[in-house]
């Protein structure tokens, strides 16, 4: 198979995976408040109602190795993305809030195996130095796809309702799928299978690994803090904080996802070069998650005043914390980097899910105790920011004792 065909046939549906799964983790944060009005839904259940996409995928992180091991990345991915379909079309067709969660929840558990099913393919079918490239390459599909859950989604919204909108993404995830499972080539592996025990007691091992432990706080409330929020409160921070309307707020969030597309970017074209050139990884990454903090502080601090430049950056610099999947993995043997990974994922989507719902509670639990809405989230969100600043001094303590 020659290597433009082959590019294609592996690329293309993946990536369209990807962009799916992306649209569907932050398209809440546009249709959720429209569900909310119709169905008199409070913050917490708002929280609840959208993090169960998280909860579901974190839960399936662990076995999900072993079954792209054992069945390959176009069987697991094309089956579970029927699953999301299926959520999907629940989802639109819901008539209460357990309806919709139990949807949700599918749609998290059937896009679980996107990113990694295409990190696996990609390492089957090509050598180590293109790998970071089509890294770079599949995460700028999910920055599409978190375009897509912005300005596109609300002038969508403009013509048909949010029901219309599920059932049509339900059709796509199900053509995606026969096309994973119709055009992906397969490669049979030639290596041990692990069996579900020896996969545990691997991933054990990983957990007590202090190296896992310096990045793990920073997956928690870093990458899936800003999964949180971005998801979901930081359309209803613009909202109640700056008191932008709903073309206001799709826009800003329109410019995020364009940050993020363009960190991906940067990512596949230059990050490879800077370690050639003898930047390692690990500065970037410090230097990144520095900026992103310092930003989100001059966000709670100053929303009025930053916004609209600020909310980009932090875009920018979650892009770049996917750069700790390499940092931890690079710790362990090569026949561990998987187990290391959907370990150090399942850290990102509890905390996005904890953070998510958690968020929400915290906003109700201090409107019940007496604060107006608005200094109810200042609190949420700088809760969130002290959590992050706790996470980043433990990263740097723990490099200098190393």
């Amino acid at each position: 198979m020659n290597s433009p065909s082959l590019w294609l046939r592996l690329f293309l549906p993946f990536a369209a995976g990807y962009f799916l799964s992306y649209l569907y983790r932050t398209a809440n944060a546009v249709i959720g408040p429209l569900i909310a009005g119709e169905m008199q839904l409070h913050d917490n259940a708002l929280g609840l109602l959208t993090s169960t996409y998280f909860l579901a995928f974190g839960a399936a992180q662990l076995p999900l190795g072993i079954l792209l091991d054992r069945y390959g990345p176009r069987r697991v991915e094309a089956g579970l993305l029927t699953v999301a379909a299926a959520g999907a079309a629940l989802y639109g067709l819901a008539g209460g809030l357990g309806e919709l969660t139990v949807g949700r929840a599918l749609i998290g558990l059937g896009v679980s195996a996107c990113l990694m099913a295409s990190f696996k393919a990609f390492a089957q079918w090509f050598p180590p130095e293109r790998l970071a490239s089509m890294t770079g390459w599949i995460m700028a599909a999910g920055g599409l796809g978190a375009l897509a859950a912005a300005g596109p989604l609300k002038l969508a919204l403009d013509i048909v309702g949010w029901r219309e909108i599920m059932l049509a993404l339900a059709a796509l995830t199900l053509i995606v799928a026969v096309a994973l499972w119709r055009f992906v080539p397969d490669k049979p592996s030639h290596g041990e299978r692990a069996g579900f025990g020896e996969q545990l007691r691997g991933v054990r091992d990983i957990l007590r690994h202090p190296h896992f432990w310096r990045y793990a706080p920073m997956g928690l409330f870093f990458t899936g803090g800003f999964m949180a929020v971005q998801g979901l409160w930081a359309s209803r921070w613009m909202s109640v904080i700056e008191a932008l309307d709903a073309a206001e707020i799709a826009a800003r969030l329109t410019w995020i996802g364009s940050a993020m597309l363009g960190g991906f970017l940067f990512m596949g074209f230059f990050a490879t070069r800077l370690v050639h050139r003898g930047m390692p990884l690990e500065r970037i990454y410090r230097s990144a998650m520095a900026t992103a903090l310092a930003a989100f502080a001059l966000l709670c601090a100053f929303p009025a005043h930053v916004g609209n430049w600020l909310w980009p950056v932090l875009g920018a610099c979650f892009s770049l914390s996917n750069i700790a999947y390499s940092l931890v993995a690079q710790a362990f043997p090569e026949q561990w980097s998987g187990r290391a990974n959907t370990a150090f994922n399942l850290f990102v989507f509890v905390g996005a899910f904890g953070l998510q719902w958690g968020i929400g509670g915290l906003v109700d639990v201090l409107q019940a105790g007496g604060y107006s809405v608005a200094p109810a989230y200042r609190i949420a969100f700088c809760t969130l920011l002290a959590a992050q600043a706790l996470a980043f001094g433990w990263l740097l303590l723990r490099g200098r004792q190393r």
